[in-house]
């Protein structure tokens, strides 16, 4: 049995998650899946400039893992831009480095990953209940079962 992927840090979803080509019907589009790590890396390489080590720090990955999945989007993007194809952007292994949460006496806040793995007992920081709930973001990576599925990329 091999070993459990790790999950990846990311710290921004797009608001857009699919792009298809002008003119095309949705039902004769091939679809190209980009996980939302291999976004990530694009996002901080090709947009935002860092070096890969950095960007690779930011994802909390070995170097070598952050320049395969920023391979791996790049290839699906000019796959999908040279050949037609559309985009849909999610699902994958990753987590949010930042979490927002939300009390039952409405209060919000976020919290930075590291505090939520690392402390037993979160608690509102305005009201101190720990009747608390994560409200961001709805239904993605690790608190959807994002896992990649081999066969559905390409």
């Amino acid at each position: 049995m091999g070993r459990q992927p790790l999950w990846r840090r990311v710290n921004f979803l797009p608001q857009a998650t699919y792009f298809k080509p002008a003119g095309v019907p949705l039902a004769r589009l091939h679809e190209i899946r980009l996980s939302v790590e291999e976004a990530e890396a694009i996002r901080l390489k090709d947009l935002e400039g860092l070096e890969q080590e950095e960007c690779a720090g930011k994802m909390n990955v070995s170097r070598s893992t952050f320049a395969r999945e920023l391979n791996s989007g790049r290839q699906k993007v000019a796959d999908a831009l040279i050949n037609g194809k559309a985009i849909r952007i999610d699902g994958g292994n990753f987590e949010m480095s930042r979490r927002r949460f939300r009390c039952v006496n409405g209060h919000e806040w976020d919290t930075p990953f590291e505090v939520i793995t690392s402390t037993p007992d979160l608690s509102c920081p305005t009201c101190n209940t720990s009747t608390i709930m994560p409200i961001w973001p709805p239904e993605t990576g690790r608190f959807a079962g994002g896992r990649r599925r081999r066969g559905r990329n390409r």
